[in-house]
């Protein structure tokens, strides 16, 4: 192409400017009320889902049922304690890998909304906020403690890092990113929430940062930031809804209206009944938001399982209510990957609004679920007899003090001359089982408030307390101080007792279990080891009815906690962690079965609270 003249050069500087503007546009944009993605007006349909809590050879399945349900968009947090265990040692592997998983989103059409945190609640023991920070005493997260920033902010660094070429201002996938998490229900430190701004900003996020909270006012001034768009969370009826984006429109004008969460769902408390929405009260919702051009993400989508010790709490006061490991959510998708009546009746909402010529995508062949027969599993080691090697404390510490973030924590005590007197643990955090020489003679429970006890001990007898990390809690004043073990002075009669030998006990690593045939002389904790066959393909729940209390393991996978007070009453098996013919399974019963314990698996999960 040829430029004579001066026309030509204006015509060659008008094009070279258009191209100019053209390469400058954003990839995905806040354009005043709306968003807009390659300058297009675009309203996300999001879904949540958590990449730690499906198994990675599941991520692809999952995304392609979201996908079929109808959304556009996939959100997740990131979990800051599962990515960083120890003070800067990171871990972005295998099912922690968020860069492959938000790579999968997008070769399955999916855009992507990142929660890094630091803070993301989630139902998430401490929130995300990983448990080494608790070995600082004084230490105070979600605040303007210089101890805390230089975590979050070396924490931030890293996860940009891993996503920085996704991020939408390089044209990839990952639309926007939110600073922290719902900080209106808990301070009113703008400053706090500026230099979470900062960070990561500095980081390197430099694309459209939002903030999310609870829709009352209140909530919106104390967790929002000037020129960040405010996103709303809530549930309930067309009402409420509505009621919701009007006062989120009182609070601030010319804005994109979108439901960051609405709760399509609920999450289960041990002791608590199985929480089910109604598929409509969900469907009436995204159907009217779609209607009036909002965007929204379902909360959840697909929840997944809180493997291990991921599981939190939550508190009001005294009362502590730990969550159940199964986070199935009554979502659209349940715990196995199954589409449900919600699932359905969304799907239906969305086709209703579908732009000329857009048609979702069929479902894809789903794993299914399998039965497994009864099996039994009759090798056995006492807990008291697989202790590792003890360090010597005059004070019964917290667990963080003695460097450990999960699991369990034994304090033992030897009486030479015997002991009969009132035993106050002080405070239990969460769960304890008391042995003398071996055997269980009483429980507390954090629950109820229980920390006292009448012991009775011969001279020479051996008191063990073992104590149960039950999941910190992820919401509310009482985060900051989530420490666990024993958190105050035990005495005996109304005296200090001091001079503890102190085991750690993680369970991160089982291969030191040196089991035996048969049952454990005394009845107190007791590891079982079984083995079970499979060979058709499937995921299945096992079934824990038979037990009381405690944690399972196969083929090396943490599942989780299972606990006779309901309302989970099995664990979710994936089929990826099952293999073709024999199969380990190890069993810690907290409550000492007093013989070989028989476990089958079902297709179907088992949620009942006993009356």
């Amino acid at each position: 192409m040829q430029f004579k003249g001066m026309k030509g050069l204006a015509a060659l500087g008008m094009m070279m400017a258009a191209l100019g503007a053209q390469a400058a546009a954003p990839h995905f944009a806040v354009v005043n009320d709306h968003f807009e993605l390659d300058g297009k007006p675009y309203v996300i349909r999001a879904g949540e889902m958590h990449y730690a809590r499906i198994p990675r050879a599941f991520w692809r399945e999952r995304l392609q049922q979201v996908r079929a349900m109808g959304l556009n968009t996939i959100t997740t947090y990131v979990f800051w304690n599962l990515h960083e265990t120890e003070p800067g040692q990171f871990n972005f592997s295998g099912n922690l890998d968020l860069a492959a998983f938000i790579r999968t989103a997008r070769e399955e059409g999916l855009n992507v909304v990142l929660r890094p945190g630091p803070y993301v609640c989630a139902e998430l023991d401490f929130g995300g906020f990983p448990a080494s920070l608790l070995r600082t005493p004084g230490l105070r997260v979600r605040s303007m403690d210089p101890r805390f920033l230089a975590a979050s902010e070396r924490y931030l660094k890293r996860v940009a890092q891993e996503v920085a070429p996704l991020l939408s201002s390089r044209g990839g996938p990952v639309l926007m990113v939110q600073v922290e998490n719902e900080y209106g229900s808990y301070g009113d430190d703008h400053e706090y929430m500026a230099t979470i701004q900062k960070q990561m900003r500095e980081a390197g996020f430099d694309l459209p940062l939002f903030t999310s909270d609870g829709p009352d006012p209140t909530l919106l001034d104390r967790g929002t930031l000037p020129g960040i768009t405010p996103v709303v969370n809530f549930n309930g009826t067309l009402d409420e809804v509505k009621d919701a984006f009007a006062q989120l429109a009182a609070f601030r004008q010319n804005v994109p209206r979108m439901a960051g969460e609405y709760w399509a769902g609920w999450f289960d408390h041990w002791g608590s009944r199985h929480n089910q929405t109604s598929p409509k009260l969900a469907a009436d919702a995204v159907d009217w938001m779609l209607g009036q051009g909002i965007s929204f993400n379902l909360y959840m989508a697909h929840g997944g399982t809180s493997f291990g010790w991921q599981p939190g709490a939550n508190s009001q006061g005294t009362n502590y209510t730990p969550d159940t490991t199964s986070y199935d959510y009554d979502a659209a998708i349940d715990e196995a990957g199954r589409p449900t009546p919600k699932f359905y009746a969304i799907r239906a909402a969305i086709e209703r609004h579908l732009a000329p010529g857009e048609r979702l995508p069929d479902l894809p062949k789903q794993t299914p679920t399998i039965a497994v027969p009864r099996f039994t599993l009759d090798e056995s080691v006492a807990l008291v007899d697989a202790l590792p090697k003890p360090s010597t404390s005059h004070l019964a510490r917290n667990m963080e003090a003695y460097g450990q973030g999960y699991g369990f924590i034994v304090y033992r005590k030897r009486f030479t001359e015997g002991a009969s007197a009132k035993l106050d643990l002080g405070a239990v955090r969460d769960y304890a089982h008391l042995l003398a020489d071996g055997a269980t003679f009483a429980t507390m429970d954090r629950r109820r408030n229980e920390h006292e006890t009448t012991i009775d001990l011969k001279p020479g007898s051996t008191l063990d307390v073992v104590v149960e990390n039950m999941g910190r809690v992820n919401f509310g004043p009482l985060l900051p101080d989530e420490r666990k073990g024993l958190t105050r002075s035990v005495s005996l009669g109304g005296k200090p007792l001091v001079d503890w030998q102190v085991f750690n006990m993680p369970l991160d690593d089982l291969s030191g279990l040196r089991f035996e045939r048969g049952a454990p002389a005394k009845r107190g904790p007791t590891f079982w080891r079984g083995h079970f066959r499979t060979s058709a393909p499937g995921s299945t729940f096992l079934d824990m009815r038979a037990l009381g209390k405690g944690h399972v393991w196969v083929n090396g996978h943490h599942l989780g906690r299972y606990w006779r007070v309901g309302p989970q009453q099995s664990l979710f098996l994936p089929a990826p962690w099952l293999r073709n013919g024999d199969n380990e399974i190890v069993i810690l019963d907290l409550d000492g079965a007093p013989e070989a314990p028989s476990v089958q698996g079902l297709p179907d999960p088992v949620f009942a609270t006993p009356g």
